[in-house]
């Protein structure tokens, strides 16, 4: 059945506007005129899915993401809806009824109805490839198989929550520092552009000779006042190139190669590629997903292409019979902790169950080196702050001195 965007007056004549599953705009009309409810408008589900294709209008732009949020809480409540014993279909139906978002419930109500017409939830969720990833669709084809839905529903509810959650404290953790250098490059141009022009006119009218350092911070602010447009342009304009360069296979590779290697940073950055590898593998395994279709799955969600070539290498090492611990270690990629704890799970025959250990053990020395690292870039941008501006100071302060001890001498 579909989903119909409607808008309407109630019975005070306040506007309304909505959602609601409806075999046609003239059934839609009457179930809400039994509510009270007189249409107006009715967007039908052809209109409505080109405006869908085209959010052109900012509020739908903002709106129309579905975060990871919000899938994992619909996919704990089908989880539990099946689990109760509740047909497919009916489920869905509940689902879209209890669902708020407004993008989401449309994509759930076409499942739904694809579902109705003979389409396995799998067949029906990967027509949404932007909601649905390759991940979660093949854990649910795999749960449909198994006759385990529920479960693996509940297992893509954790991991969506789990992902959620770290994503989460890496960007509040990281917002301070970001906010403070976007102060600091405010108060930079301020000071350059308007303020220290101004002081250089005195100093320019008494022609004193002045120290080096002065000099340095007057033409610094001269340039910075009078070609700030030049200097957006540049910034612009590497950009620019950088971004097309890193569009390239060439460039991406090489950009993530580099990230993998940069200091500090490069640390960080295959910590949380490495938790993501085990936790995304331990998960699909545990849902019954074929191993080789699972490292596929993962190459394409680890987020950097040379591990993901090892992942490819890994992969065609376990077609020829070989271990999946041993071509990680020869990449020299992934760090001993992880194949050291494949190799165990693999001959013990608890696999999945080592990878999600992998996977806590990396996401808890995430959040602690990003935590680390916070607490030493705060005062560590304090400092640069400070040093810069009382650069600025003694260079505009001392000459004014001197003038002014010539004057009184």
């Amino acid at each position: 059945m579909p989903v119909f965007e409607y808008k309407a007056l109630s019975a005070t004549g306040k506007p309304l506007t909505g959602l609601r599953e409806a075999d046609s705009p003239r059934s839609l009309r009457g179930v809400l005129r039994r509510e009270g409810v007189f249409l107006t408008e009715v967007l039908g589900e052809k209109a409505q899915q080109k405006a869908a294709a085209r959010e052109v209008n900012v509020r739908r732009w903002l709106a129309g993401r579905v975060g990871p949020q919000d899938l994992a809480i619909a996919t704990r409540q089908l989880a539990v809806l099946v689990q109760a014993g509740v047909p497919l279909v009916e489920a869905l139906t509940a689902l879209v009824d209890q669902v708020e978002h407004e993008r989401l419930k449309r994509v759930l109500g076409d499942v739904k109805q694809r579902v109705n017409e003979g389409a396995s939830l799998a067949d029906a969720m990967a027509a949404h490839p932007r909601i649905f990833n390759p991940l979660y669709v093949n854990m649910i084809r795999a749960g449909e198989h198994s006759g385990a839905l529920e479960v693996v529903l509940r297992r893509l509810a954790d991991f969506t929550e789990s992902q959620a959650r770290l994503r989460s404290k890496i960007t509040s953790t990281m917002a301070y520092p970001i906010f403070m250098a976007c102060v600091a490059t405010l108060i930079m141009g301020v000071l350059f552009s308007v303020v220290i022009p101004k002081i250089t006119r005195i100093f320019e009218d008494t022609g004193a000779q002045l120290p080096w350092y002065t000099r340095v911070t007057m033409g610094v602010s001269r340039f910075t006042s009078q070609y700030w447009w030049a200097l957006l342009a540049v910034l612009a304009l590497a950009v620019w190139v950088f971004l097309r360069w890193k569009s390239t296979p060439t460039g991406r590779a090489r950009f993530d190669r580099f990230k993998l290697k940069a200091p500090v940073f490069g640390t960080i950055i295959r910590q949380i590629a490495v938790a993501r590898f085990a936790r995304t593998l331990s998960t699909l395994l545990q849902s019954g997903v074929p191993l080789l279709t699972a490292l596929d799955i993962v190459r394409n969600i680890v987020g950097n292409t040379r591990l993901a070539q090892v992942i490819d290498e890994s992969r065609d090492a376990i077609r020829e019979g070989e271990s999946i611990a041993a071509p990680l270690k020869r990449s020299g990629e992934f760090p001993p902790l992880l194949y050291h704890m494949v190799a165990i799970g693999e001959r013990s025959g608890a696999l999945e169950e080592m990878l999600a250990n992998v996977a806590t053990a990396y996401e808890s020395q995430v959040e602690t080196t990003v935590g680390t690292l916070t607490s030493l870039l705060e005062p560590l941008m304090i400092v640069l702050m400070g040093l810069v501006v009382g650069f600025i100071v003694f260079s505009v302060l001392m000459p004014i001195l001197q003038i002014n001890n010539l004057a009184g001498g």
